[in-house]
């Protein structure tokens, strides 16, 4: 049996072009003779859908994509997700389903068993369960289809009491098919394979799965669909952040043959050239799929902005990106060429707006209220806010989106500034500690210098009053970040960031930081997700909470 492997870009909601791409790959998988062409997780719709599966015309609008795509393969089957109702009146009201179409009809329904509910993931805010496991007959071949996490449940610390899988067994199948939505995080390429792969050793059969690519807001797909033989290895791994259509001959249980030149890389790629990848996919598509065309940044010539600023120039083309320099009565001369520099490097546009006469009149305007107070921190953020309102006018004007430049690091201990730095309308850096900055910068200068080497190599600053640097108020980047990974990816409490070595006064004041500025990260822009957890939808905690404060 010849089965194509079709990695596309979705859309969430967009049922007509989603429809259109599926039936344009059946036509392409037909002209190569393929008897199977496999599709991803809820591609009919997008994933995720989230409160829109709430609507039953949603879920219509779904059913009648599926017939189209049913009257396309008449001479060649397919494997699609959709969201179904559940006619059972026990349980939520939708199974998370996959359809197998084949003489253009739906043939067999299968529905997805566990629901993941961490992270990102809400899918049992909508779906119930299934109970029931089936393989599916076609051309001499016994299929245990599955869906994405009814193959998570081989970690040491299971999340379900079941494994589908353990019941399809039982069936004597002779392959496994997984349709996924499984989210980019810079460390999930090497995970999924070790779980996939398990799989396929557990139950001595080969597994094709294939994954979304491209971006919905904060959420990146990242593609890397995969092909395992009955031991467990690797026969092919589709390409990165990029759509794909490949196809394999299944000779037996044993057999998986390529019937192509492998799109494996020969190295496995490295988490910076994975993050800014993802990064531009997660630009390209934000814009795309809202239907936004040109973007706008503040760019200060230091390394947040400028790596903002070049990520959205691979993205939209620089023709496409406004960097405007709003440089304040404490900017130094430095700090301007440099952002000249990277503006004549990158081809983007760029536009000069000094906000000190905004920030004079702002301090004359208060001078009765602040009462010759000294200057302190309302000063430094009426310039801040200063230069959000000059961006934030030009994006009314000329139609730009706003790109956010802060990067994880700031977010997370709040050192910025809400309604100033802060706002924006996607968050590009938001999941990349201030060191992967730097190494981001570096790389983008990998064949030559993109990025000025003195906005690389200078201490960091706001630039908000004489001589600032940013270690006056943090602790060293290096350090800072070793902790906030500790706290906010490992969940480790302060006692036990501690026990492994860091300073005790740092470990706690960091952590009180980062609990303390929850109140400024529920008004920020959506952030790029390249992380096990970053902050937004992925991660839930209170605002007005005691606990390690």
């Amino acid at each position: 049996m010849k089965i194509a492997l079709a990695q596309l870009n979705y859309h969430i909601g967009n049922f007509e072009s989603n429809t259109a791409k599926i039936i344009d790959s059946i036509k392409k998988a037909r002209q190569e003779g393929a008897d199977l062409v496999v599709f991803a997780e809820l591609c009919v719709c997008g994933y995720p859908s989230r409160d829109f599966l709430e609507f039953k015309d949603y879920i219509k609008a779904g059913e009648d994509a599926a017939l189209k795509i049913a009257a396309e393969c008449t001479d060649i089957a397919c494997i699609i997700g959709i969201p179904t109702e559940n006619n059972k009146i026990e349980g939520k009201d939708l199974n998370n389903s996959a359809y197998f179409i084949a003489d253009g009809k739906i043939s067999a329904v299968v529905n997805k068993a566990l629901l993941p509910n961490y992270d990102v993931f809400d899918e049992y805010r909508y779906f119930e369960p299934s109970t029931s496991f089936k393989c599916i007959d076609f051309k001499g071949h016994r299929i245990a289809l599955t869906i994405c996490e009814d193959l998570w449940n081989t970690i040491e610390n299971p999340l379900y009491i079941t494994r589908p899988m353990d019941e399809l067994i039982k069936e004597n199948p002779d392959v496994m098919i997984n349709i996924a939505a499984s989210p980019f995080a810079y460390n999930h390429d090497e995970e999924r394979i070790a779980i996939l792969g398990d799989n396929a050793r557990r139950y001595n059969l080969p597994l094709f799965y294939v994954n979304h690519v491209g971006a919905h807001t904060e959420l990146i797909f990242d593609g890397g669909s995969l092909v395992f033989d009955n031991k467990g290895d690797v026969v092919d791994e589709l390409p990165y952040f990029e759509e794909a259509i490949t196809y394999y001959n299944l000779k037996d249980k044993a057999g998986v043959e390529l019937l192509q030149p492998t799109t494996m890389r020969a190295t496995r790629q490295s988490d910076i050239e994975q993050i800014h990848d993802g990064l531009i996919l997660g630009i390209r598509d934000y814009f795309y799929k809202s239907g936004f065309k040109s973007a706008i940044l503040g760019l200060s010539g230091g390394i947040d902005s400028a790596v903002v600023c070049a990520l959205a120039a691979a993205a939209l083309g620089p023709q496409n990106v406004m960097a405007v320099l709003l440089p304040s009565r404490y900017s130094t001369d430095h700090s301007i060429t440099d952002a000249e520099i990277l503006v004549r490097n990158l081809g983007c546009k760029s536009e000069t707006v000094p906000i000190r006469q905004i920030t004079d009149a702002f301090e004359s305007a208060l001078q009765p209220q602040f009462q010759g107070l000294p200057f302190n921190i309302a000063e430094e953020n009426i310039q801040s806010r200063s230069r959000a309102v000059v961006l934030m006018a030009m994006c009314n004007k000329f139609g730009y989106i706003l790109l956010n430049t802060s990067n994880k690091s700031e977010a997370a201990v709040g050192y910025g500034t809400l309604y100033g730095d802060m706002c924006g309308g996607i968050s590009v850096l938001g999941d990349v500690y201030k060191t992967q900055v730097y190494q981001m910068a570096n790389y983008i200068n990998r064949d030559k210098e993109i990025i000025p080497v003195n906005s690389i190599i200078k201490p960091p600053s706001a630039e908000l009053r004489p001589d600032q640097k940013d270690s006056d108020s943090l602790p060293e980047y290096d350090i800072l970040d070793k902790v906030l990974k500790e706290y906010l990816e490992n969940r480790l409490s302060s006692s036990q960031i501690i026990e492994k070595g860091y300073d005790e006064a740092v470990v706690q004041r960091v952590i009180k930081l980062v609990n303390m500025a929850e109140h400024k990260r529920y008004q920020t822009p959506p952030i790029l997700r390249v992380s096990p957890k970053a902050f937004g939808m992925g991660r839930r905690m209170p605002i007005v909470g005691k606990y390690l404060s």
